[in-house]
């Protein structure tokens, strides 16, 4: 897609906090949305994108989860491989929304030896979600730690020990 219909659909994400809270402002928002994302040919997986991006964001996981897993299906890793692991996150976290935890994890398990980017954080939070929401929580408290370990400015090898033992115990981490 031109620079210009993807600056003008971030400049709306910039603005989404002008729209009210509520079912209409939600509803207006997501308006806008469409509006941009028919400029782009029918089943355009950034459309798909754009659209499902905006469903969840107005509290509507439920029509978000159908429209990520269109834009996958209908090439988004050609397109944008950035966009592609967004689209894993918030996919992830709106199964997770309306109970579907497992898929999220299994959606996002192979995310974690996936080539390193900014979004390696975001992946480890929301499967730690979903680990959590499976009653996980070892699993889910390690994958935090060991994403927030390298981010303290002291303690970040006791952390990611710690962090690894969640998992492996039986030792001592050291400090």
């Amino acid at each position: 897609m031109d620079q210009d219909w993807e600056d003008r659909m971030a400049a709306l994400w910039d603005r989404i906090d002008d729209y009210a809270e509520t079912e209409e402002g939600g509803a207006r928002f997501r308006a806008d949305v469409d509006a941009l994302v028919a400029e782009l040919p029918e089943g355009s997986p950034l459309g798909l994108f754009e659209q499902a991006c905006a469903w969840d964001s107005t509290g509507r996981s439920d029509k978000a989860v159908p429209l990520y897993r269109k834009a996958l299906d209908n090439g988004l890793a050609d397109v944008s491989s950035h966009k592609t692991r967004r689209t894993k996150i918030q996919l992830a976290s709106s199964l997770r929304n309306i109970g579907r935890a497992e898929e999220g994890v299994a959606l996002l398990t192979p995310e974690l030896v996936a080539p390193s980017d900014e979004l390696d954080d975001p992946v480890r939070a929301c499967l730690a979600l979903c680990l959590s929401s499976l009653g996980r929580d070892r699993e889910a408290l390690a994958l935090a730690l060991g994403a927030l370990a390298p981010h303290l400015p002291r303690y970040q090898r006791s952390m990611a020990n710690y962090a690894r033992l969640l998992v492996e115990p039986g030792e001592h981490p050291g400090a």
